[in-house]
């Protein structure tokens, strides 16, 4: 394989549909990828080389320069759904070292680590909305991909404007949970850490377990779900019964009439305010793909906090009033009724509406975009980042342009049809601000100056595991308490007149029961063997 690729040319003259590109210098870092001609597959990744010219900001970058940001191997293959259809194509990369094991490198001061994307953004016109919701991701405190806008050549071919950008994977300076081992299967280490999604397969994934629950009404879709990081087939059978025994219990928490109970109800179990945040960004950009496709989750150990967090955002492409299907161009209306729009074998889950009965989480809601509103969600931030972009993309894009000479015409999903590229930013910008006052004049809930928590007791019960017996205590008043199996079905009925009763369990057989009181709700799940 030959590395020396254009290093010394002073220029680089590439054919395009029916236009030549002349290319000699960027405002932007240059990448070179050469596979020696070979054809990049879908999968598996195939050995090339890489390298990226990158001077520092404010500085032209020369196709003449030497490599100086990375000069090495990688595995690289094509990657996406729907975006391998495109003439424009997206790739992952693998930083390697030559006997092609992982190699860590920092790109542009982001945290070391090997696995990379570029980004096609072939069908976003503007050329930036993953580059807009990442950078917001981030604002809000949530990792999201850091994005780096580059320029890329393959084979000697100039290829267009890319997203150079992180992958979602478990790592100190990515997605922030502990490694999770094979042989991680007792105690504190067995809670975390996992990454698990909603997506479709045609990537490759595969299906770990299918909810108990139908999506949202009117859709009767099945929700399933995969595991990201660890995938499914490095995770110990143990491992996997447990993160879906804890997805599980959070959706019946999320059914059960007493669903607010800060104890028994959801709050239990995932980090509220990583919901919020998930769902304002979804909304704010219309996002027809949002909650139902590409939506990861990921959980901590117990001893980070334990509760299952939202995100990271990831695939806004189709987002932002770029799709003229189910809505996704009207800048009025809620994403999370996707499923009273439009059909198909992907729905969204019932979480995303149940959630907002809960007339607390609704104001949190309501308060957390009233904030957002005042700072990085304003008409001014969002327009400044937009424009900041654009004029950073001025010149590259008309290259880009003369490569993929498409503005002007339809290319799938579009809504909106720009004769250059400042109407596709025009577009954009006026599209956002036409959302956000929708929004702000539609949202859920009331924001007051305070509220207050319904007060519940936390019952206790121990031991649990247990074999014979359980002791349960912080009952108040006189009730009865029941003992459900994982069906539903009640198994047992106990009265109660104390603050605590103690159950006998031997004639029930091994396995997992829920306690529950009339009217209040599960409180806990108790596992006999």
């Amino acid at each position: 394989m030959r590395y020396c690729i254009l290093c010394v040319c002073s220029f680089l003259i590439v054919s395009s549909f029916k236009t030549q590109v002349n290319f000699t210098n960027s405002s932007l870092p240059i990448v070179v990828i050469d596979s020696d001609n070979l054809p990049i597959p879908d999968e598996p990744k195939i050995t090339a080389h890489m390298g990226i010219i990158y001077n520092g900001p404010g500085q032209i970058n020369q196709l003449s320069d030497s490599f100086n940001l990375y000069n090495g191997h990688i595995g690289i293959e094509t990657r996406g759904s729907s975006s391998n259809m495109f003439p424009q194509q997206s790739y992952g990369l693998e930083t390697r070292y030559p006997d092609s094991s992982n190699l860590n490198v920092s790109l542009f001061g982001w945290p070391p680590d090997n696995d990379f994307i570029l980004h096609a953004p072939y069908t976003d016109k503007s050329l930036m909305r993953n580059a807009l919701t990442y950078k917001l991701g981030n604002e809000l405190g949530r990792w999201a991909p850091r994005t780096q806008f580059c320029e890329v050549i393959l084979n000697g071919t100039y290829i267009g404007v890319y997203v150079l950008m992180e992958s979602i994977k478990q790592n100190p300076g990515r997605v922030n949970i502990d490694k999770l081992n094979v042989d991680d299967t007792l105690g504190n280490e067995l809670t975390g850490g996992y990454i698990v999604k909603i997506d479709k397969t045609t990537g490759g994934g595969e299906i770990a377990w299918t909810s108990p629950y139908l999506s949202q009404a009117p859709g009767d879709g099945q929700i399933e779900f995969q595991l990201h990081d660890p995938p499914l087939n490095e995770l110990h059978p143990v491992q996997k019964a447990y993160i879906q025994d804890y997805i599980t219990d959070w959706e019946i928490a999320l059914k059960i009439s007493s669903f607010t109970n800060p104890f028994s109800g959801y709050k239990a179990y995932i980090d509220v305010l990583s919901f919020i945040d998930y769902f304002l960004i979804t909304e704010l950009s219309k996002n027809v793909d949002g909650y139902r496709i590409s939506t990861f989750l990921h959980k901590q150990r117990t001893s980070e906090g334990g509760k299952l967090i939202a995100g990271p955002l990831w695939d806004y492409n189709f987002a932002w009033g770029n799709v003229n299907y189910c809505e996704g161009d009207l800048t009025t209306g809620w994403g999370i009724n996707f499923n009273d729009i439009c059909g198909g074998q992907w729905q969204n889950p019932f979480w995303w509406k149940r959630l907002l009965q809960d007339p607390l989480y609704a104001n949190d809601v309501k308060c957390r975009w009233t904030t957002l509103r005042q700072t990085i969600l304003s008409d001014s931030a969002l327009v400044s980042y937009i424009d900041s972009n654009a004029a950073a993309l001025q010149t590259p894009a008309v290259r880009h342009y003369q490569k993929w000479p498409i503005l002007g015409t339809y290319v799938w999903p579009n809504n909106f049809i720009g004769q250059n590229y400042q109407d596709e930013i025009n577009y954009l910008k006026t599209w956002i601000q036409s959302r956000t006052a929708w929004m702000d004049a539609n949202m859920f809930g009331t924001c007051t100056a305070s509220t207050s928590e319904p007060q519940y007791n936390e019952i206790t019960i121990a031991p649990n595991p247990t074999q014979n017996e359980i002791l349960v205590s912080g009952l108040t008043g006189v009730g009865e308490l029941l003992i459900l199996d994982l069906s539903g079905k009640i198994v047992q009925q106990v009265p109660f007149q104390t603050e605590q009763v103690r159950i006998p369990l031997q004639q029930l057989q091994n396995g997992v029961y829920f306690i529950a009181e009339p009217g209040l709700g599960i409180y806990k799940k108790v596992l006999k063997n």
